[in-house]
């Protein structure tokens, strides 16, 4: 059976029809949800973009001051000096707007995110259960006072044109800076000048209530078209070069554009923005498609006596770790990482978490990697809640062995040795940790350095096949390439200084020419291409040589390693 709801039905006139949910203070609204203790005064959060800080959400309060997003941190502090501050937090934001899908699933089961700071849900046939969709809106707009969020909602046909509608319906239209626009004109002499609100002449800041029920309009069944004429080209979701060159052609409000010629502005400005018209028309499709439930794979354990022995631990382990692999085995999981948490009765909670360096559904291979930190544990006064969890788990199977008696019972073998290791690896990660195992695998790259990679054991299998040989042979240890002195000339010398030794040469092999990897720009190859020589001196050293012919520096002879 599927996780995700069924897709909604058309209403009565046969159209589907769109709630859009904008939290245009979504970052600012959330850290004072849960920093109780933050002085009184306006608020913004910061984003870091590049070198610059810039603001990414403010509350009403410091928008009131002069503060908007995209404004430097530097320029809000000069405008509000008592102006408080926080670093935004991408993954606790998304979290927050996690929660509110959850929340949004009230009016409809088909809710999607939309962006970092907006919700859309699927409201046909759903509308009528709250009185229609007027009482929605406002059924929207009070819960939202009540959580402390600003919200603007709007409904409409189309995704698109719900988006519009509930950021830019009721703003001014941007003319942009071609001139031939009446409110561009100086403040003085325009005649047609949108009066400031009261609270942008110095006047008192707008009430609480006033600004959480901020929603926008309902689109008529029908009447999309009429509903996006007057809103500006960016409602359009398209990008600011694409607006700014509309502009400049006088193509300001939606409503210029939907009678133009698909092809010629296809020409002229790209794909995307006549699919994105469409989209706003219904001419397109646009389907929302609703995030599925996170897996969730844990098991709790509440006890009536608390409890602090080691022994008593592993029990409760015992019971727990089937019930968490059931889970898995169902959803044809395995676990990566598994973290026990331990709940004191003094309300203090102990952790321990495990990594395995293969996905795992069964409980013999959880249990021995837990109970070697079980001695790293402090019950304090006792124990009276275990709870087992896997934050971590990734697609797995069980093995299944096909084809001749042979060929199964080689095939268990190996399972069986890859098993064992994935075990021994798991027992050394639990005491040095999993990121600490690495393993080599060849490399395809004629450069001696690069013939090999290394990758994370617990996140790579085993190399299948013999190790390639190389065509010439290899040092035993490879070094950064270490300077000769007194060898001079692009001919082998007879005798040179090495790490303060003299050493003579008795026999020598080559010249192998390498080049460097033209498409990379490596400082060890800027000086060209090297011709390596197997050396043997006087002393029965023997070494490996290169000449470096000199390009963008100057070459030479270097010592690249030593065959033992």
């Amino acid at each position: 059976m599927s996780d995700s709801p069924p897709f909604p039905a058309r209403d009565a006139t046969g159209r589907r029809r769109i709630l859009s949910m904008w939290f245009p203070r979504l970052a600012a609204e959330r850290v004072a949800r849960i920093e109780r203790g933050l002085p009184p005064g306006p608020l913004a959060v910061v984003r870091e973009t590049g070198n610059m800080r810039l603001i990414l959400a403010a509350t009403a309060e410091a928008e009131a001051a002069g503060v908007f997003r995209g404004q430097a941190l530097q320029e809000a502090l000069a405008l509000v000096p008592g102006l408080v501050t926080r670093i935004s937090v991408p993954e606790r934001e998304a979290a927050f707007l996690t929660a509110l899908r959850r929340w949004a699933g009230k009016f409809s089961p088909w809710v999607a995110e939309e962006g970092h700071a907006g919700l859309m849900v699927d409201l046909t046939g759903c509308a009528h259960l709250f009185g229609g969709e007027a009482a929605l809106l406002s059924q929207v707009a009070e819960d939202c006072e009540g959580l402390g969020l600003t919200v603007r909602a709007a409904i409409a046909d189309t995704a698109g044109a719900a988006w519009a509608l509930a950021r830019y319906a009721g703003g001014p239209v941007d003319p942009g800076r071609s001139g031939d626009a009446i409110d561009q004109e100086a403040r003085a002499t325009r005649s047609r000048a949108v009066k400031k609100k009261h609270w942008e002449r110095g006047g008192p800041a707008p009430s609480a209530s006033t600004r959480k029920a901020a929603t926008g309009p309902i689109a008529p069944p029908g009447r999309t078209r009429a509903a996006l004429a007057d809103l500006p080209v960016a409602a359009l979701r398209i990008d600011p070069d694409t607006v700014a060159g509309l502009g400049r052609l006088g193509l300001r409000r939606i409503g210029d554009l939907t009678g133009m010629a698909r092809a010629a502005l296809a020409r002229r400005f790209g794909r995307e923005l006549v699919k994105r018209l469409d989209q706003a028309l219904g001419l397109e499709p646009e389907p929302i498609t609703p995030a599925r439930a996170p897996l969730h794979f844990a098991a709790r354990l509440s006890l009536p006596e608390p409890i602090g022995l080691e022994a008593d631990i592993l029990a409760a382990l015992d019971r727990l770790l089937p019930v968490l692999c059931d889970g898995l085995r169902k959803k044809s999981r395995g676990a990566r990482r598994v973290r026990l948490e331990l709940s004191r009765v003094d309300g203090g909670i102990e952790r321990v978490e495990i990594g395995l360096a293969r996905p795992a559904d069964q409980p013999d291979r959880m249990r021995p990697l837990i109970s070697m930190k079980l001695p790293d544990i402090d019950p304090g006064f006792g124990i009276d809640m275990v709870r087992i969890v896997a934050p971590l788990t990734e697609p797995f199977s069980q093995r299944q062995m096909t084809g001749g008696w042979a060929a199964a019972e080689a095939a268990a073998a190996k399972a069986g040795q890859t098993d064992a290791l994935a075990d021994l690896m798991g027992r050394i990660g639990a005491r040095i940790g999993l990121e600490q195992l690495t393993r080599i695998h060849p490399a395809e790259s004629h450069i001696p350095e690069k013939t090999e990679t290394v990758l994370a054991a617990a996140w790579s299998e085993p190399h299948d096949g013999p190790w390639p040989r190389p065509a010439r042979p290899r040092p035993l240890t490879l070094c950064r390439p270490e300077p000769l002195l007194g060898a001079e000339g692009a001919d082998l010398p007879d005798a040179f200084r090495w790490r303060g030794r003299q050493f003579s040469v008795e026999s020598a092999a080559g010249p192998e020419r390498i080049a460097p990897e033209w498409w990379l720009d490596e400082d060890d190859w800027r000086t060209g291409v090297r011709d390596y020589w197997r050396v043997e001196t006087g002393d029965g050293t023997r070494l490996w040589l290169f000449h470096a012919h000199g390009a963008a520096k100057t070459g030479g002879w270097f010592v690249a390693g030593e065959f033992g």
